[in-house]
């Protein structure tokens, strides 16, 4: 499948509310990930917050919605991100739930 949305030069969405299931599924793809629930419950928080705030959450505002989910530590909700996402929350999580590259971010 081609996505049918502009992406900039390192594949994120130029209009995250270009964004879709099959696009994410599609983003993911090239990323050598496979959704699932775990995966769909964080992209639907980021969308959620993006819905909400017109931009990407922080991180943070991820592993503290996980901690209160899964009630864990937020260590353990954190090693959940980057275990799901080895090469990061903003190369991979902003990118397949739609998201604009950010500029500067902690990304943990």
């Amino acid at each position: 499948m081609k996505i049918r949305a502009t992406r900039d030069a390192e594949g994120y969405l130029v209009n995250p509310d270009d964004w879709n299931e099959d696009i994410a599924y599609e983003l993911a793809s090239e990323e050598d990930i496979e959704l699932n629930e775990t995966y769909w419950s964080m992209l639907n928080f980021m969308r959620d917050y993006y819905s909400e705030h017109s931009i990407a959450p922080d991180v943070r505002h991820l592993i503290n919605h996980l901690a209160t989910k899964n009630q864990c530590e937020k260590r353990e909700a954190k090693s959940l991100i980057f275990e799901l996402f080895p090469y990061g929350y903003v190369k991979q999580a902003c990118k397949i739930a739609g998201m604009k590259k950010p500029r500067a971010w902690s990304t943990g």
